[in-house]
């Protein structure tokens, strides 16, 4: 019979027994067995011994005090920026259509092509129109050329009107004179009567003679507006010819190609779309939560998804929002000499705005409270832990830029979900320990 495993069996019996059943006497035991229960004892043992003994614990702190790392953080001012989401437009597009109809007789330029303001890029066959202008300006000719004879007639006219009035003078006076005679018996009957009627015919020829001038009068305002029928016809005309070639509004680059060679135009046909490139814009739309922080005129940057970075100024702030989206339509205006940028390009936009005080913090100290607020636990006068809604203003390679803090605070870092309002907490601040 083996006597050893026996033994080892009772003992390790013994010690389980002890362990469990009388845990509080086996520590008690132990406790009064260990040499630090006898330095702890010892009256004449001087506090540096008793500290080189046993040296007190790190963490001991008061009953429900949690300990907690934190850091001190001042505010300091930084610049804000209003980050959109834009895209390019081109300074100016239009689409170039035909007025008239005709056939295209002039060669197509390619769409790429560089064309200047006045270039000719659709020319349209003129048909009749030469001969309907040339109709047009000779009738304006003769109507001019009658001018001189119609303008003669008018002087003739008063003429004969003065003439006869100083026959009516004539004849009055005669009358008058023969009037007197028969009173006195020197003149008939007959006479008078004849003087009488001479009176009454030259005031019939004063009426024709004044109808006379308002002929000439109007015959020459009938040629007056026979003339500006005539000037009207030839500019209507000569507008139909310019309207055969049509031109380039504006100097850009061809989107479309012109209209092909023998392709018939009717009004409201395309003849090719011009784009203007230099300037561009940059457009993005801003939410109405932010659109008191941009300000025409202030500075701005974009970078285009090619990883071209561009600066600018804001030129046009719209006043009146989207009413889908609520959002603001802001414009860049970017030169473009070399027509690098192309109109469509994606952009990511900022917009420098006012600066405003901020704490740069680790982003691991944001935390979330009951009702889902985001912001971070801060430690009051009284070393109680308080939640303090934030609102993160941007990224950045030192951490993130939060406000709505004060200007000096102290944030716990770590411990800060283990805590609520009003629970006393024991920091040890970061700055400290390093």
């Amino acid at each position: 019979m083996r006597i050893v495993p026996i033994l080892t069996a009772i003992l390790v019996a013994a010690f389980l027994f002890g362990l469990v059943i009388e845990r509080e006497r086996l520590f008690a035991l132990v406790s009064t067995l260990s040499p630090r229960a006898d330095v702890a004892e010892a009256p004449d043992a001087t506090p540096q011994e008793v500290s080189e003994a046993e040296p007190p614990a790190a963490d001991a702190v008061d009953d429900g005090v949690i300990r907690v790392m934190a850091t001190r953080s001042v505010a300091r001012e930084i610049d804000t920026q209003v980050r959109l989401r834009g895209q390019t437009e081109a300074a100016r597009q239009v689409s170039v259509l035909s007025d008239a109809n005709g056939r295209v007789i002039s060669e197509p330029l390619r769409k790429g092509a560089f064309v200047d303001a006045g270039q000719l890029m659709c020319e349209l066959d003129p048909g009749t129109s030469a001969a309907t202008l040339a109709e047009a300006e000779a009738r304006l000719a003769e109507s001019q050329a009658r001018r001189p004879e119609v303008e003669a007639r008018i002087p003739e006219a008063e003429a004969r009107l003065a003439e006869a009035q100083a026959r009516l003078e004539e004849a009055s006076i005669n009358a008058v004179a023969a009037k007197r005679l028969s009173q006195g018996g020197f003149a008939s009957e007959s006479r008078v009567a004849n003087t009488e009627a001479a009176v009454q015919s030259a005031q019939a020829a004063i009426v024709s003679a004044e109808a006379g001038v308002k002929a000439a009068r109007a015959g020459l305002d009938t040629l007056q507006a026979n003339i500006e029928s005539a000037q009207a016809a030839v500019a209507r005309a000569q507008t139909e010819i310019d309207k055969l070639q049509i031109t380039a509004p504006f100097a850009g680059v061809l989107e479309t190609d012109s209209a092909e060679i023998g392709s018939l135009l009717q009004p409201g046909a395309l003849c090719a779309t011009v784009i203007q490139l230099d300037p561009i814009k940059v457009v993005g739309f801003v939410p109405e939560t932010e659109v008191r922080r941009v300000e025409v005129g202030a500075l701005a940057g974009a970078r285009l998804n090619g990883g071209v970075v561009v600066q600018a100024r804001v030129t046009f702030l719209s006043r009146s929002a989207d009413p889908t989206t609520r959002t603001f339509r802001v414009e860049l205006t970017v030169p473009n000499p070399d027509l690098t940028i192309r109109d469509g390009q994606t952009a990511e936009i900022l917009i420098q705005s006012q600066g405003v005080m901020a704490h740069v913090l680790a982003s691991s100290v944001l935390t979330l409270n009951d009702a889902g607020t985001l912001g971070v636990r801060t430690i009051d006068a009284n070393s109680e832990a308080q939640f303090v809604p934030v609102t993160v203003l941007r990224d950045a390679p030192e951490g993130i830029y939060l406000s709505g803090l004060p200007d000096q605070v102290d944030v716990i870092t770590v411990g800060q979900e283990f805590v609520t309002d009003g629970v006393p907490v024991a920091p040890s601040f970061e700055e400290v320990i390093q």
